[in-house]
């Protein structure tokens, strides 16, 4: 009862503070205080306070009642950062709006960082990397540096989340070296971000160098906020150095640190690298509490990272292994579950995640616990036909593809109508000069330059990249990238055609005639291309043309 009672009154208040926010009843006593007031009093630090609410509405009121558009964007994000999730976003589409109307460069990409900041926290990260990408060409714009780097830093951020980290580690370094002696807490963040990056793409020593940085400039700027996670990115980075004793006991020094801070990704990840530390020691019995707790934090809170998947697979083979099909059988379902959400938050880094156990497997092994030699017996006979299959049609697939790649006429560079520039909201006159520069550029072959991309190509068109990429799609039917790819095919297909001397080439020189970074980029362009691979048509190209010289 006492529950169901407090959860009335919960709705109630609730109630009561959205009716306040949607009509901006205010009290006589908050409506004649002046912007200054509500600016000190909303200090950001308790999440979804009705006080704090109540403070920003009534900002957000005096600011309507003045058409004053800057203090409408101050109050929105005050909303936002005093509400509750479901109305965050509302709040954020409305403080772009406000700030857009003040034609302040400044505001609105700031309005932008603070949607992205939404959409993260949201888990939209491919919406959060646009609103910090389209914040940073306003920032980029202006004098405050401190907004320019604090946008380099949330993308940043969003890179790593997604598994760009070479990329990220570029930005947090540029990061790291301009808030040095400017802003200490953002300094620390920025080094512990660095240190992170430095472990995922393998460079341990760097990330103990960062990581041992961090707590000395910590101490010595008397700010021991970071302490307890600089311990705990070098207790990770001692695991993947097979210091398993180190790790486990740095990790297990700061778990009542990160545990108090309320901090469950952390505490998540110390559960799995101490438990992997154990498992990789032969211990599995202790490895084993640790690893479950993976599953824990999933079931309560749904959270799950890709690197954190290797813990249900360790379990699955272990309770195979001691012949528990109860068990096995749950944590197949538990990854198989975890599997749907990994590919709904991490659809673009998907194909990047490195899966002992696919899908397929999964549901495979769920079933042979269940069905067992019935299903097996179904799967071999499919995958044998499979094969089979494969096997008939292959050569004569490449030899139909082979037949059209001889018998395809070159793509003829045309000069396209700009009819389409209104849909583009390109000014017509400027896209009919872009495509008549783009023309020039396929005439005179300059996709040939080695590491041609959007940013060179937009060079030479002379315009910006948005619009080149735009027009590119728009009149070549094609990305940037798959449009400069293509030309290149093309032309090292009519090269090899036309002239007897290139079919005596290696791959290695075909990629640099072509003006490929590499000899593997050739090949995979070459088969995406055509459907075959360039050593499959010079063999078949050189057939064809022996037979007809014997005729």
């Amino acid at each position: 009862m006492t529950k169901k009672y407090l959860l009335v009154l919960w709705v109630g208040l609730f109630h009561n503070a959205y009716t306040q926010q949607n009509n901006l009843v205010i009290s006589d006593s908050l409506s004649a205080k002046n912007y200054e007031y509500f600016s000190n009093n909303i200090r950001y630090e308790e999440k979804d306070s009705i006080k704090e609410r109540l403070y920003a509405q009534s900002w957000l009121a005096k600011a309507k009642r003045e058409k004053n558009f800057c203090q409408m964007t101050q109050s929105y994000k005050a909303l936002i950062y005093s509400s509750d999730n479901k109305l965050q976003l509302k709040y954020a589409d409305s403080m772009l709006t406000a700030a857009k109307s003040t034609a302040d460069i400044e505001l609105i990409g700031s309005a932008y960082m603070t949607k992205g900041i939404v959409q993260y926290d949201r888990k939209e990260h491919m919406n959060a990397l646009d609103s910090y990408l389209i914040a940073d060409e306003y920032i980029s714009k202006t004098n405050n540096h401190y907004l320019i780097y604090k946008v380099k830093y949330v993308i940043a951020q969003v890179k790593y989340y997604l598994g760009f980290y070479d990329e990220a580690t570029a930005l947090f370094q540029e990061c790291v070296n301009y808030f040095k002696g400017k802003n200490d807490r953002a300094y620390l963040n920025s080094l512990h971000s660095l240190g992170l990056c430095y472990n995922r793409i393998g460079k341990y020593k760097l990330c103990s160098q960062i990581n041992q940085t961090g707590i000395s400039e910590g101490l010595r700027f008397k700010n021991l906020e970071m302490q307890s996670y600089f311990i705990h990115s070098e207790g990770v980075n001692q695991y993947f150095q097979h210091n398993y004793t180190d790790a486990i006991k740095k990790l297990k020094k700061v778990l009542p640190i990160v545990i108090d801070n309320k901090d469950f990704i952390n505490e998540t990840t110390a559960y799995f690298y101490i438990g992997k530390s154990f498992w990789d020691q032969k211990l599995q019995e202790k490895a084993l509490p640790y690893l479950k707790k993976i599953d824990e934090a999933f079931q309560k809170q749904k959270y799950i990272r890709p690197h954190l998947r290797e813990a249900y697979e360790i379990l699955i083979d272990y309770y195979q292994q001691q012949s528990d099909k109860a068990l096995e059988l749950y944590y197949v379902k538990c990854l198989l579950e975890v599997d749907q959400v990994l590919l709904k938050d991490y659809k673009y880094l998907s194909g990047k995640i490195h899966k002992e156990y696919d899908t397929k497997k999964l549901l495979q092994r769920q079933r042979n616990i269940e069905q067992y030699w019935t299903v097996i017996i179904c799967i071999i006979i499919t995958v044998m036909t499979a094969i089979i299959a494969l096997l008939a049609h292959r050569h004569n697939k490449n030899k139909k593809l082979f037949q059209e790649l001889m018998n395809r006429k070159p793509e003829t560079s045309k000069l396209f109508v700009a009819n389409g520039s209104k849909e583009l909201d390109i000014n017509h006159e400027l896209v009919a000069a872009i495509l008549k520069k783009l023309e020039k550029f396929e005439y005179s072959k300059k996709y040939l330059e080695k590491e041609m991309n959007l940013l060179k190509l937009a060079s030479l068109l002379n315009t910006n990249t948005k619009y080149a990429y735009k027009i590119i799609a728009k009149y070549r039917h094609k990305g940037t990238i798959e449009y400069i790819t293509d030309l290149k095919i093309d032309h090292i297909i009519e090269l090899l055609k036309s002239e007897n001397k290139y079919r005596i080439y290696k791959n290695k020189s075909l990629a640099d005639e072509a003006g490929f970074g590499s000899t593997q980029n050739f090949t995979r362009a070459f088969k995406t291309r055509t459907g075959i691979s360039p050593s499959y048509f010079c063999t078949e190209l050189n057939k064809s043309l022996t037979a007809d010289i014997l005729k």
